[in-house]
């Protein structure tokens, strides 16, 4: 059998059936990218060592349109969206899962892209793709790649994160500016052409999230504000705490690009979505301490205090303007912005 022709070949139907050529595929592509000890184990699923502690869980689907975009594409996305997902449980990341869905007529090109920038992402994160799945569907029935990942990962000792477990008084820190991931993503969609190029955020952020609970184990909620953005993730975690909050538009970072962008779109930035950036409450006597570790981290650098937690029996969010006025930040009505992530 002759090899893939990752230069001008296309998926066809038989790389979901099974046979020989769904093997072909596994091997020349997914298994040579993804090669550990535990993918190698070639069996239907992972035979993984014991672990002590509390397991954390987390699954994720990608459906990103472009799929290659600036600063990312749909498979490092999906390698950072998951470990994102176990961090901000308090948690180190430590395999993932990942399954395809492949259009018939999807070049092999573009798979292999996608499938090498996964690869490059879990290895830099250092968590391995132990385990996956591939099904191809008819031409247009899909649109090109959708993507599911799933992580699992350990709890850090003493840790208890959790958007209930906020409390009035908290301080809520954010690693750095908004908007970037979303904005990118509209900008190559509508070919929106900008001085300069807006570059998604997209990373894992569970080192970042390392130091942090190593510095203040007892940080009350980690969250990465991903769809619906800011507005969205503090709307939650002030339902499921019961609690309001108040945020400093101020001391809120976004790039002079992405609000010129956002402003052009008719877009709130705080309802964008970040791919690469994460929100943190802990209590006051500590914010400060959390605030140092995260800006002398690389991905943190940016960071600020943004606002606090307040006693509110509507669990409202608002905002402190720039000119000293206040704002409702409620919950988004549909979304903004469809497959962003």
């Amino acid at each position: 059998m002759k090899r893939l022709d990752f230069k001008s070949g296309t998926v066809e139907m038989v790389h979901g059936g099974g046979g020989r050529a769904m093997a072909q595929l596994i091997s020349e592509l997914f298994a040579a990218e993804f090669s550990n000890d535990f993918l190698n184990q070639g069996n239907d699923g992972a035979i993984l060592p014991p672990v002590k502690g509390r397991l954390v869980m987390a699954t994720d689907s990608h459906v990103v349109s472009p799929l290659f975009f600036p600063g990312g594409d749909i498979g490092s996305l999906s390698v950072h969206g998951t470990i994102n997902d176990v961090a901000m449980n308090g948690a180190k990341p430590l395999y993932l899962s990942a399954g395809f869905i492949l259009e018939e007529g999807f070049p092999l090109a573009d798979l292999q892209r996608i499938v090498r920038s996964m690869a490059n992402a879990a290895k830099e994160a250092g968590v391995p793709i132990v385990t996956g799945d591939t099904k191809v569907v008819e031409k247009g029935k899909g649109d090109g790649v959708f993507i599911s990942t799933t992580g699992v990962g350990v709890v850090f000792d003493g840790v208890e994160c959790s958007g209930s477990s906020v409390k009035p008084g908290d301080k809520i820190l954010l690693s750095g500016s908004i908007g970037d991931h979303g904005v990118a993503i509209l900008s190559q969609r509508e070919s929106l052409g900008f001085e300069s190029e807006i570059v998604s955020d997209t990373q894992s952020l569970h080192d970042l999230v390392g130091v942090m609970i190593q510095a203040v184990p007892n940080v009350r909620c980690l969250r990465d504000p991903t769809r619906g953005g800011v507005a969205n993730t503090l709307n939650e975690i002030a339902q499921q705490s019961e609690v309001g909050i108040c945020l400093y538009e101020k001391n809120i970072a976004i790039k002079s690009q992405v609000a010129a962008a956002c402003e052009f779109l008719g877009l709130d930035p705080l309802y964008v979505a970040n791919e690469g950036k994460l929100l943190a409450i802990c209590p006051p006597e500590q914010a400060d301490l959390l605030l140092e570790v995260m800006r002398s981290h690389s991905k943190g650098q940016d960071a600020a205090i943004i606002g606090e937690v307040l006693a509110d029996e509507h669990h409202f969010v608002q905002m402190v303007t720039q000119f000293g006025g206040r704002r409702m930040v409620d919950w988004l009505n549909g979304e903004q912005l469809p497959r962003i992530c």
